[in-house]
Order: structure tokens, then C-alpha cells, then sequence
């Protein structure tokens, strides 16, 4: 099992897989850019939705907002990522149209 250093302070999982967009068992180079956010889909096949909640300031009111994104990124096998976890993707190449990130790290387990 050979697993390549993906540049990112993350472990690299405990199982392997064969996935060639796996950054830790596959060919998949990767960005620096990083998020965090729980999973809200993963009813695609080896692809998630991963959803980040942050404050947006509004100058006219002098108040924060809250605001939500979603990302779609691609989850390997071996990171067995579920709906409710939190997780952290980074940036790759365009995968398909939608999809230029990849799960590297599973943070926490919904119980």
C-alpha cells in the first residue's frame, strides 16, 4: 500500500483503495486552499455536498448575517465519509463541471 504525501497536514487513511482521484492512493495533485463543512449529500456515486455555514456584515445595518454555501467535492472510498459529518476538502483540478474538490480529512463521525 503506497500512500503519497498530499503537501497538507492531514493522516492519510487507514485503508487503501484503487480510486486513481484519490490524493492519497491515486495521481491527484492538489491546491492549498482548504475548507471545513459538514456533508448535507452523499447520495452520488464517490461525490458529496459539502455545506459551510459563515457571518456575512452588512455595512447599512451594522449587523452580521448568517450565510450558507454548498460545494460539491469528491470523496474517495477509503475516507468512507457519510451524511452529518464534518469534514475538510481541498482544492483540485476540475474533476467534472461542478466538482474541483476532494475530501481529505473525515473530522468527526455522526453518532
Amino acid at each position: 500500500m503506497v500512500i503519497r504525501d498530499t503537501g497538507l497536514k492531514v493522516t492519510a487513511p487507514r485503508k487503501s483503495c484503487d480510486d486513481p482521484l484519490c490524493p492519497f492512493h491515486g495521481k491527484l495533485g492538489l491546491k492549498r486552499r482548504t475548507l471545513t463543512g459538514t456533508v448535507a449529500k452523499s447520495k452520488m456515486t464517490r461525490t458529496v455536498t459539502v455545506e459551510r455555514d459563515y457571518f456575512h456584515y452588512v455595512k447599512k445595518y451594522l449587523r452580521y448575517e448568517k450565510r450558507r454555501s454548498r460545494t460539491m467535492a469528491h470523496s474517495p472510498p477509503c475516507l468512507e465519509v457519510k451524511e452529518g459529518d464534518k469534514v475538510t476538502v481541498a482544492e483540485c483540478r476540475p474533476i467534472s463541471k461542478e466538482v474541483t474538490f476532494v475530501v481529505v480529512n473525515k473530522i468527526s463521525k455522526i453518532e
